[in-house]
């Protein structure tokens, strides 16, 4: 049985779907059982469990093979690692109890970093929290997703306009949500011995302008990256809905992606094949 955390996210959703399509069972582990009905209906057992709840977890784990974990974020939240920092230890806790025997963890390029690095120490705490467990470990590491371009969408297209906290020639490396499930997917249900961590792009790195690019040839018009300022940041946080905590968290990240500190540690990433232009026009319809 594989445990999939977050399956009515975005990765999660698309990692249990390709799961099933390979024929594997899964008991998705949400939040919000209304929101998993489609899962059900395709032959996923379904849990409904408070991350938070420690013995709702360690119920949601009995029985299970392998797990896929994820510290998921809360803009909301008044104390995102504290927060991540609970589930955490309730995860730990449910694979000891469970005989549980693999974890398949959602990390971040930029993991490495620990404290100081804002959301990444999220990713960093997921990493080393089950030190000492006999259970094998595995944990991908995305480059930036280009779905967190999406929500500029209507904005670039009725305004030509591309907001960005990058400098716009600040190429990155970034990678398709769908090509990360089924890399997880494949992950999850391999047999062999693995690395312990493996770092995952896309075909090649972009720049703001250059996504800008994109949307521009996509849309059949011009659309131009507008750089939002580091003084600006918070500010404009706060308007979007975050809390001061979770404004602090994303700015301290995103400050280590403009220093250049949140790159490859490994030698080789994997590098998976969707380009954004293809990404962009599939996502769009």
């Amino acid at each position: 049985m594989n445990i999939i955390l977050g399956a009515t996210g975005q990765v999660g959703s698309m990692l249990a779907d390709r799961l099933l399509v390979k024929g594997q069972p899964v008991r998705a582990v949400v939040r919000d059982g209304s929101r998993a009905q489609e899962l059900k209906s395709r032959g996923a057992e379904i849990v409904v469990a408070d991350y938070f709840d420690m013995e709702a977890m360690n119920r949601a784990f009995q029985g299970g093979s392998s797990a896929f974990l994820l510290t998921p974020e809360n803009p909301a939240s008044g104390d995102v690692l504290g927060d991540a920092r609970r589930m955490i230890d309730n995860y730990r806790e449910a694979v000891r109890s469970s005989g549980v025997t693999k974890i398949v963890g959602l990390s971040s390029m930029g993991a490495q970093l620990g404290p100081g690095s804002g959301n990444l120490m999220a990713s960093h705490m997921l990493e080393h929290a089950f030190a000492g467990l006999e259970v094998e470990q595995v944990f991908i590491r995305p480059a930036y997703y280009y779905s967190n371009w999406l929500g500029y969408l209507e904005l670039a297209r009725e305004h030509g306009m591309l907001p960005t906290f990058f400098p716009p020639g600040l190429k990155l490396p970034m990678v398709a949500p769908p090509d990360v499930a089924e890399f997880l997917a494949e992950v999850l249900i391999r047999k062999a011995p693995q690395q312990r961590v493996f770092e995952i792009t896309g075909p090649r790195p972009y720049s703001s302008a250059d996504i800008a690019q994109v949307f521009g040839h996509v849309l059949g018009r011009e659309v131009n990256a507008t750089q939002i300022l580091p003084q600006d940041w918070e500010s404009t946080l706060l308007q979007a809905g975050f809390s001061k905590d979770a404004a602090k968290n994303l700015m301290l990240m995103t400050q280590m992606v403009v220093d250049g500190k949140t790159g490859c540690e490994t030698p080789n990433p994997v590098r998976l094949p969707t380009d954004f232009e293809s990404y962009l026009k599939k996502s769009i319809g």
